[in-house]
Order: structure tokens, then sequence, then C-alpha cells
């Protein structure tokens, strides 16, 4: 059993504080806003290679820093004359993909741990969250830093990379919320039915705390772009020639005075993508505040 019965007479309460949590979701204008950025760009990153004329890798030394708008180039040329609107929506496959995977890693390591740390409590969980602490008490983009440079930079190694220095945020904050449901009656005639302490923590304690993961492991998208655009920026993370929007401004920093387009472009789509995914965080954290009931 958990806090919300799973019996057929609540089932009904149930489906209803689902519907009013998209209701209020739908009402949140700027997490609607969000929700349509990530749907326009995740569509044009996933098919507006295959309807452009030119590939990420087509060099075309004549077309070099043609500005946007010049003949079928939408975006412009880099300084190799390859069209900078097939890099882009490649790069951006490459972004969102860390940024997901990144995100979907350090949720499911931090929930592990926090829910551990909440549920067991005494010297387990006073080691977990002292070994938190210390990560936490590490500039996190310092010591992504400091692995990229031991580790052969690469999609999935950036992404594992990302996740490492990301789940200590997420622990914190199951921790929290599985400490404040441990001794609650639904754990508690968990524990007189004989249930195993695994079988509390993942099938009572985990679902009660779904709203606080989904919310954090949203925002963590957009810090796993942000990082990952830090660090190819710096030249530690995804290496040319294959592209992600970090390493495409990495290569326009020389060219900003001649042609700005080459850093406005993937600029534009990293705040794009961070944005929205802040806004669609901040709708799904009102959406499932039971407080929001009270308003």
């Amino acid at each position: 059993m958990s806090a919300v019965s799973l019996t057929p007479e609540s089932s009904a309460p149930d489906r209803w504080w689902r519907h009013r949590a998209v209701q209020r979701f739908l009402r949140h204008r700027l997490a609607l806003i969000g929700l349509a950025m990530i749907l326009v760009l995740g569509a044009a990153c996933i098919f507006g290679p295959m309807l452009l004329p030119f590939d990420d890798l087509f060099i075309d030394l004549r077309a070099r820093f043609a500005p946007p708008l010049t003949g079928a180039h939408w975006f412009g040329t880099d300084p190799l004359g390859r069209d900078l609107a097939a890099r882009l929506f490649m790069a951006g496959r490459i972004s969102l993909l860390v940024g997901f995977m990144a995100m979907l890693t350090s949720t499911v390591i931090g929930s592990v741990v926090g829910v551990i740390a909440g549920y067991r409590g005494g010297l387990v969980g006073m080691v977990l969250m002292r070994f938190v602490d210390a990560i936490l008490s590490f500039p996190s983009l310092f010591l992504l830093l400091a692995l990229a440079a031991f580790i052969k930079p690469s999609p999935a190694m950036i992404t594992i990379i990302i996740a490492v220095t990301s789940w200590t945020e997420i622990a914190r904050i199951v921790e929290a919320e599985v400490r404040s449901l441990r001794d609650r009656d639904f754990v508690l005639a968990a524990r007189m039915l004989g249930l195993s302490r695994r079988s509390i923590m993942v099938h009572e304690l985990l679902p009660n705390v779904a709203g606080p993961i989904i919310v954090a492991a949203t925002l963590t998208v957009a810090r796993a772009i942000l990082l990952e655009a830090y660090v190819s920026f710096l030249g530690y993370g995804i290496q040319p020639p294959v592209p992600s929007w970090g390493n495409m401004l990495n290569g326009a920093q020389q060219y900003l005075a001649n042609a700005p387009w080459l850093a406005i472009v993937p600029g534009v789509a990293i705040t794009m993508a961070v944005t929205a995914f802040n806004f669609i965080g901040d709708g799904l954290r009102d959406a499932l505040d039971v407080r929001s009931e009270l308003d």
C-alpha cells in the first residue's frame, strides 16, 4: 500500500488529482511556451538535416563566410564553407542527446542515493549525505573540467562526466522528501505487512517523491546542456568535426568582428533550449505542488 491507495475507491481521487495537475500545467503560459520551443527545436534537429541540400561536413570553399540567407544557406556558412544550418541541427542532436542522457543517468543515481539515505538514516544516511556534501563542495564546472582533462572526450564520456557531477542535487532533494515520509502511516503499515526495505523504498517511497524528481530532472537537462557547452567551448568537450553547440561557439570566437552569425546562431539555440527547459520546470513545479490546491 502507498500514500495513495490503489484500491478502486481511491482511484477516482487519484485521477482527479492528476487531471488537476495537467490543468495547472496548461494554465502556465511560460511552461507552454517552453514546451513549444522544445518541440520546435527538437523537430528542427531531427528533421532539419533531411531537408537541407548540404550535410554538416560538406565543404564549399567558394562559399566561405557567406552571411545568413545567402542562397540555400539559411544561417550562412563557416570559415570552411560548411552550411551553418546543417551543423547547427546536427550539433543540436548531440547537445540535446547529451542533456537528456546526462539527466537520466544523474536522476537514477541521485534518486537511489537519496532514497537509501533518507529511509535508512543513521550511519548509512550520514555517510551517504556527507559524501554528497563533499562533492557539492567542489565547483561543478571545475570538477567537470578536471575529469574531462583526463578522459578522452566523446559524446558518451561527456554525458557520463556531466552525470557524475550533477546527481548530488537530486540526491539532496530526494533524501529530504523521503526523510519526511519514512514515518508516515503508509510506510509503517508496509513494515507491519512484512515488506522488505527494498520493496518499501521502490514501491512505496519513490512513487510519492516522483513530483520533485520530475521537476529536478527537467531542470537538470538545462544544466547539462549548459555544462556541455561550457566544456566544449573551452576545448575539453566534444571535439570537431563532430559538431556541438559548445564547440561551434569555440570555433566562432576569433571571427566575432567579421562573421558574428557564427556565434549568434549556436548561442541563440543554447539560450532557447535552456530557457525552455527552465520554463517547463517552473510549470511542472507549480502543477505538481499540492499546496497550489489551496490557492
